[in-house]
């Protein structure tokens, strides 16, 4: 487990490296903000249809062999953009191109990776392997924000690309030689539970039938429900943030790097606490979740910098937490055979919330301003959360009518 989360260490740097620059290239090719914008969808809608594919497939092959296939021709497609960036040969059809197979890739590469932390540990330790993935996956992102910027400035862009596929070539070195914990779950591929006399065994199942499951699953549809509200009104901190302190609070460049630092160390933060969860739920989901959409407005009525840099902090650690136990909560719901499926099923739900969210968000904004979005998106959260709670209170609790004569059998 300590090589695997270094080596998803070395990843995520590599990986936050080149979307960094890859923003900053398609700028140099275009100097439109808008064609980022589309770069940025392209590598992200393979997975609306695909993901679920992508999770049948980690299901049905060997999950070490899976995730070092995807892992090299990720740094395939890094080194072919690097030589194309290095010989001036790259232009805007060339970059979508790339990033749409890498979008595609992702979309197997992504659950195995996933799942394969997981074989390592024993099953009560999942929670935590999940709570480490998350305080790697935000460690990598600050190193690969900040190697950027140096890696740029002394060596280039199509160095950024080199150092994401070497980053790569070491994932894929390093998985041959894992080795689960006693007491670890193990992947076994084409066997699933035993079926019930007469049916299919589970091994058989198909990607529609992995969607049928996610389905009938009333916490996972509740899950859903949680993380694609907070998705779309609460979790875009990048923009309504940027607007904020930019607008509103008279701020610079600087002031949104400050913000944007805070919010980097909430994460960090709330991973770190979230590792220690042992029982994640969907409740603990939901709580969490409302409470850093009333953060969040409080955060909207700020008066000034300072106080919404004390506010930033709590709504990172709040929102990294959730997003532990929400994990948690998906990788360990269903049974182990079907968990690539179940992870492909949400990796097209969050790729309709990550697509849809950001325009929502902006329209928003232009209706009611900065300030008006963040109020009324954490008013929806909560809200909504609230009246699912009732909701699923007095289905659970809904009295029992006794018949009069059951009455007085009693009496």
């Amino acid at each position: 487990m300590r090589w695997w989360s270094v080596a998803n260490f070395v990843s995520n740097a590599g990986t936050w490296m080149q979307l960094t620059v890859q923003n900053l290239l398609v700028l140099q090719i275009t100097g439109s903000a808008a064609a980022t914008g589309l770069s940025m969808s392209v590598q992200a809608a393979p997975a609306l249809l695909m993901s679920v594919l992508g999770g049948a497939a980690v299901d049905r092959w060997p999950r070490k062999l899976t995730a070092a296939v995807s892992q090299a021709l990720l740094a395939v497609i890094a080194f072919t953009t690097a030589t194309l960036v290095a010989l001036d040969r790259l232009d805007m059809t060339s970059l979508m191109v790339l990033a749409a197979v890498t979008g595609m890739i992702a979309t197997v590469d992504n659950p195995a990776c996933a799942l394969l932390g997981n074989d390592l540990v024993p099953a009560e330790d999942v929670p935590s392997a999940i709570g480490v993935g998350a305080l790697v996956f935000n460690a990598g992102r600050l190193a690969g924000a900040a190697l950027a910027g140096v890696t740029v400035g002394f060596l280039g862009t199509a160095a950024a690309y080199f150092a994401n596929g070497f980053s790569f070539l070491f994932v894929t070195a390093v998985i041959p030689f894992l080795r689960p914990a006693a007491g670890a779950v193990r992947h076994v591929v084409g066997k699933g539970e035993k079926g019930e006399k007469g049916k299919r065994p589970q091994s058989a199942m198909t990607v529609r039938e992995g969607i049928a499951f996610f389905a009938r699953r009333p916490r996972l549809l509740a899950l859903a429900g949680v993380t694609g509200i907070s998705a779309v009104f609460g979790r875009n901190y990048g923009l309504t943030l940027a607007v904020l302190v930019t607008g509103p609070l008279a701020g610079g460049a600087g002031a949104f790097g400050t913000v944007s630092t805070v919010l980097a160390v909430g994460g960090i933060l709330g991973a770190v606490l979230g590792a220690r969860l042992r029982r994640p739920s969907v409740r603990l989901v939901g709580a969490l979740a409302a409470t850093g959409a009333l953060l969040q407005v409080v955060a909207g009525m700020s008066p000034s910098l300072a106080v919404l840099l004390a506010l930033v902090l709590p709504m990172a650690v709040v929102e990294s937490v959730s997003d532990t136990a929400g994990t948690a909560v998906l990788q360990t719901d269903p049974p182990a055979h079907l968990r690539g499926r179940v992870l492909g099923v949400w990796g097209s739900i969050g790729t309709v919330w990550s697509l849809g969210g950001p325009p929502a968000l902006g329209l928003l904004m232009e209706l009611v301003g900065p300030r008006g979005a963040l109020i009324t998106g954490g008013l929806i959260i909560a809200t909504s959360i609230a009246a699912g709670h009732l909701l699923h209170t007095r289905r659970t609790q809904a009295p029992v009518v006794l018949r009069p004569e059951a009455l007085e059998t009693a009496a």
